[in-house]
């Protein structure tokens, strides 16, 4: 339903790109669906070279001197490898990759339930975040703690040390607000001048927002026919439509009611791939689960808050409706992988995870 709802989104200011995204959405089902087939725990045993794969792409693409015929700068950004038929973003693998190595390292261990034991899955994340934050690509570094906080939740790390990380992350981030780049403190900028009702970067560094904000409003609760949505589109000139900013094509197509309507599929994901890691007795399978359908949830609140104002500019698309083949197939890859753990039944004879008895164990 999502991707249906992104084609036709698509297609309301660039219906050129609708048959290249339908394309691509039909490589992502078949990718999803040969992902569903084999046991999960095949993944489990490639986690490792995977990373060590996605790391190097990450690094190629920070290299100065690859010729522009592999890595093509867009806006200043480094995030894309052409293989001839399709921009490849090692970005968008890299959170799969992620999350396999994570739920790899935790299953059956009980390191996690020290604070030190902590550091290493964090390390796992931090590493591909840092590279990717040099692309500059704040949005999607943003993923990766989402999702190991959430695998280690999920695997019985003790809340106390969770928030520990949690607030020396804030911390840590406050820290670094120095060494953002110009574009990105403009964006800061930007984002508290709208919520403070100050439009004095409206047609500066402010304009992007400010125009998605005014197309989600002008979609009322009931959102505007099609003709109407394609001329409020064009004559507001809003960039980035068909991908980063397609929430708001959304909200002026079909109005308040379609953007509750999204949220609620998003939700139906997230509650799918946690009745999946519920059932399932495998723990790889079960944090796997939990990883990739919190990432996706978490992409969408990063990507819908940028358009309604709420959260800084930061060139994250919503997964299976935005516009570009990298997110799109990988979204379903994701969902492919969720499916492989919800197909297998317990075997007879399984090892319990993820039980601890806190009264059995020292204090951390």
């Amino acid at each position: 339903m999502l991707s249906l709802i992104g084609l036709a989104a698509i297609g309301t200011t660039r219906p050129e790109l609708v048959p290249k995204q339908a394309f691509l959405l039909v490589v992502g089902l078949i990718a999803a669906g040969v992902l569903a087939l084999p046991h999960v725990r095949w993944l489990q045993k490639i986690s490792l070279p995977l990373m060590i794969l996605i790391l190097g792409l990450l690094v190629i693409l920070l290299v100065p001197g690859v010729p522009e015929q592999i890595v093509r700068p867009r806006n200043g950004a480094r995030r894309w490898i052409n293989l001839g038929f399709i921009d490849m973003q090692p970005s968008e693998l890299a959170k799969i990759a992620v999350v396999l190595l994570i739920a790899s390292w935790l299953r059956f261990r009980r390191h996690h339930r020290h604070f030190t034991g902590l550091l290493r899955p964090l390390l796992m994340a931090l590493v591909p975040m840092g590279l990717i934050l040099l692309q500059p690509d704040l949005g999607t570094s943003l993923l990766f703690l989402p999702m190991c906080f959430a695998m280690l939740f999920a695997a019985g790390a003790r809340s106390k040390h969770l928030m520990v990380i949690v607030l020396l992350g804030v911390l840590g981030g406050a820290a670094m607000t120095p060494f953002l780049r110009p574009h990105q403190k403009d964006r800061i900028q930007a984002m508290w001048a709208q919520l403070r009702g100050d439009d004095r970067f409206e047609n500066d560094i402010g304009y992007q927002g400010a125009r998605s904000m005014l197309l989600v409003g002008a979609g009322g609760i009931g959102g505007s026919d099609a003709q109407t949505a394609s001329s409020l589109l064009r004559w507001n000139h809003l960039p980035e439509e068909h991908n980063d900013m397609i929430f708001a094509v959304i909200c002026t197509r079909w109005g308040g009611l379609g953007g509750l309507f999204i949220w609620g599929l998003f939700l139906l994901i997230l509650l799918g791939g946690l009745a999946t890691a519920a059932i399932s007795c495998d723990p790889f399978g079960r944090l796997v689960a939990v990883g990739l359908s919190v990432g996706l949830l978490a992409q969408m609140v990063i990507n819908t808050g940028m358009t309604i104002g709420l959260m800084p500019i930061t060139g994250m698309t919503l997964p299976f409706v935005s516009y570009g083949g990298s997110s799109l197939v990988v979204a379903w890859i994701m969902i492919g992988i969720i499916f492989s753990v919800a197909l297998r039944r317990p075997p007879l004879l399984w090892r319990q995870s993820f039980e601890f008895d806190d009264d059995m164990e020292s204090s951390a």
